[in-house]
């Protein structure tokens, strides 16, 4: 069995998966966020859950891959995650410790992406670009079946690129202030969390479910916060494509749901490219919700893998570099 993982703010959710990764059972606990033995006793906790309830016919326990809010460095200490107790931790190799077995670390947002990339929406695809529109905005790069993470785990932060100046000139928007220390950051305006603040500014009131409604009401402050959203939005995007050139978007996230928003994003993007460029597909996730735990037991299994083939990786070791993980596991196991 492959247990996926999935870290949020508030939630955490865990999945079981087949040999095949066909989901077998998934639950959620609250976060622990704030003690890290507290945290790490709670997740050991519902692994041994997932072992009483799926036990392995071979003897071997299920092998565990987690994904996490924050950067993980190549050394696998977790850093800038919104989940506190996390942050200069080698969560990892402390749960491993603790369990007994190997785990596997990713980003949250690259297991999304992974998980798209090989088994959702973008499988058909060479170059595909997953993005989680949630309260924040994040994302993966996945070439030719391999995740790309770059020389510091950094590749998919598109959040945290500035917003464009012609964007905030255009639309009467301030310069706001990210979590991250920063000023103007993209996910301050196109994230869920930044699409309220938008409508708010212009003189909405309430959060974006408000804004959703005020819209299809035909509000015309909702429909204004619309067209600046798409705007901010459409900059992001076609940033990404001079930069990367993807086959496919695959969007998650909350606000992928609203089909106003994915409807509205090609063209959005088309007005920040030059005359004659192809642009992309854009399509909503194949799994949704459930991709990140997905691609944290493809992590899972890859590591699962790795351990057999060479038996370089100890019960308490983990491998937190996605990149070299997948080189040895699941991208083998595609071809």
């Amino acid at each position: 069995m492959y247990y996926g993982v999935d870290i949020g703010g508030t939630k955490i959710e865990l999945a079981v998966f087949s040999p095949q990764l066909r989901l077998l059972d998934k639950w959620r606990i609250a976060t622990q966020g704030d003690d890290y033995q507290s945290f790490l006793a709670s997740l050991a906790l519902q692994i041994s859950e997932a072992d009483r309830r799926w036990p392995a016919e071979s003897g071997i326990p299920g092998t565990v891959g987690i994904a996490l809010p924050g950067v993980i460095r190549a050394d696998g200490t977790v850093v800038s995650s919104n989940v506190p107790c996390l942050n200069q931790r080698k969560v990892a190799e402390d749960l491993g410790a603790l369990l007994s077995r190997p785990v596997a670390l990713g980003n949250d947002c690259r297991c999304f992406a992974l998980s798209e990339a090989l088994l959702g929406a973008g499988k058909d695809h060479a170059r595909v670009l997953g993005l989680i529109l949630g309260t924040g905005l994040g994302g993966g790069i996945c070439i030719e079946g391999r995740l790309i993470t770059g020389a510091h785990c950094l590749a998919g932060e598109f959040g945290h690129q500035g917003m464009a100046a012609s964007v905030l000139l255009r639309h009467g928007l301030p310069l706001y202030d990210c979590g991250c220390g920063l000023k103007g950051c993209a996910e301050t305006y196109v994230s869920g969390t930044g699409l309220g603040r938008i409508y708010r500014a212009f003189g909405g009131e309430g959060d974006t479910y408000a804004w959703l409604a005020a819209l299809r009401a035909g509000d015309a402050i909702a429909k204004r916060s619309f067209d600046a959203y798409l705007d901010a939005l459409g900059s992001v995007l076609a940033g990404q494509i001079l930069s990367l050139d993807p086959d496919i978007f695959v969007f998650g996230g909350g606000l992928s749901e609203v089909p106003e928003i994915l409807a509205a994003l090609p063209q959005a993007t088309a007005r920040h490219m030059f005359n004659g460029v192809q642009l992309p597909e854009f399509c909503a996730a194949q799994f949704g919700a459930a991709s990140g735990v997905r691609g944290a037991a493809m992590l899972g299994k890859a590591l699962a893998t790795k351990v057999e083939q060479s038996n370089s990786v100890s019960a308490n070791e983990q491998v937190a570099d996605m990149d070299t993980l997948l080189t040895g596991g699941w991208h083998e196991q595609q071809h």
